[in-house]
C-alpha cells in the first residue's frame, strides 16, 4: 500500500493520530524521519540537514497553533565524523533558537545511510486541527510556495550554496500561534499545496476553490522553464512547510495584522470539490 493508505489504516487503530501532531494533556507531539537518498540531495550540508530535519517537526507544532518547547533527534550514519555531527547539532540548535524552542539532544545509531528521526514538543490549551473548516471561509497560506522545489533544481545544477539557503526554511511557529485565535482549520504544506488542500477538505468535510495568482517564491521563477514547471514546483512538489489555514471572512483582516509574515488569501471554502482557476486540482504531492 502507499503512504496515504498506510496512514488511513493506522488511523483506524489510533484515534489520537491523523493531524499534524498528537495532542496529549495540553501538549502536542510529533515525529518525522528523513533519509539521505530521499530527502537530502547531494550538496546538502549537515548543518542544513540538522536545521531542516528538526524544522520539519517544528512545522507540525506550528500547524497546531502551539508554542514550540523542545526537540530531539536520532542521528544515524555509517560513521560518526566530528565535523558532520557537530554541524548537524548546530543546525538543529539554531532552528530551535529561531522559534524560541530548545534542542535537548537525542540518540546516535550506526546506519547504512545518513538517516535522522526527529521529535518536537509544543504546548497549547486550544489546538487548531484540520477538521474545523466550513463553507464560505477564506483559505490562506503563509509565506511563499516552491522554495524546496527550486532548491532541488539548484542542487542538481551544482549551485549548492543558494540551494542550502532555500532548504533552511523558518518553521512558522510564531505565525501559527498568531493565527490560532482566528483559524478554524490549519495544517502545514509539507506534502504540497494541492495535497494539503485535499487533506484539509477531507478532514473538514468541505471543498475549496483556489484562484491565481498564488504566492510562488521568486526562486521558482529563476529555475522554472515554463508556466507548467512553475506550477509543478509551487503547487505539487511540497516540502515548503508553510501553513495552510481557513479563516472566517470577518476575522481575516485581524488575522493578517496579527501574523508576523505574509498571509496570502488564495481562495474560499465551498461545499465540495477542490479546484484551481475553475479546473479540478489533482490530489497529488510529495509521497514518502
Amino acid at each position: 500500500m502507499d503512504e496515504r493508505a498506510a496512514l488511513g489504516l493506522l488511523g483506524e487503530r489510533l484515534p489520537a493520530a491523523g493531524d499534524d501532531c498528537a495532542v496529549v494533556d495540553g501538549q502536542v507531539l510529533t515525529t518525522d524521519m528523513l533519509h539521505e537518498t530521499t530527502d537530502f540531495p547531494d550538496g546538502t550540508t549537515r548543518y542544513t540537514a540538522g536545521w531542516r530535519a528538526v524544522g520539519a517537526s517544528l512545522s507540525d507544532v506550528a500547524a497546531m497553533g502551539a508554542d514550540a518547547t523542545a526537540a530531539v533527534a536520532v542521528y544515524g550514519a555509517p560513521a560518526f565524523e566530528e565535523s558532520a555531527l557537530l554541524a548537524f547539532v548546530d543546525g538543529a540548535s539554531d532552528v530551535c533558537d529561531a522559534v524560541g524552542a530548545e534542542y535537548v539532544g537525542g540518540d546516535l545509531d550506526g546506519h547504512a545511510e545518513f538517516t535522522t528521526a526527529t521529535t518536537a514538543l509544543g504546548r497549547t490549551d486550544d489546538p487548531v486541527r484540520r477538521s474545523g473548516a466550513s463553507p464560505g471561509e477564506a483559505v490562506c497560506v503563509t509565506g511563499t510556495l516552491g522554495r524546496s522545489g527550486a532548491a532541488l533544481e539548484l542542487f542538481e545544477a551544482g549551485e549548492t550554496e543558494r540551494a542550502n539557503e532555500l532548504f533552511r526554511f523558518e518553521p512558522r511557529v510564531r505565525a501559527g500561534t498568531a493565527l490560532a485565535p482566528y483559524a478554524t482549520a490549519m495544517m502545514d504544506s509539507s506534502d504540497g499545496l494541492a495535497r494539503s488542500l485535499h487533506q484539509l477538505c477531507e478532514a473538514s468535510g468541505c471543498g475549496v476553490t483556489v484562484e491565481s495568482p498564488l504566492p510562488i517564491d521568486g526562486a521558482v521563477d529563476s529555475v522554472a522553464a515554463d508556466d507548467q514547471e512553475r506550477l509543478e514546483l509551487g503547487v505539487f512538489f511540497g516540502e515548503d512547510f508553510e501553513l495552510v489555514c481557513t479563516v472566517p471572512e470577518a476575522k481575516l483582516s485581524a488575522a493578517r495584522e496579527a501574523v508576523p509574515c505574509p498571509l496570502a488569501r488564495i481562495g474560499t471554502t465551498t461545499a465540495g470539490g477542490v479546484t484551481l482557476d475553475g479546473e479540478s486540482l489533482p490530489d497529488r504531492g510529495y509521497s514518502h
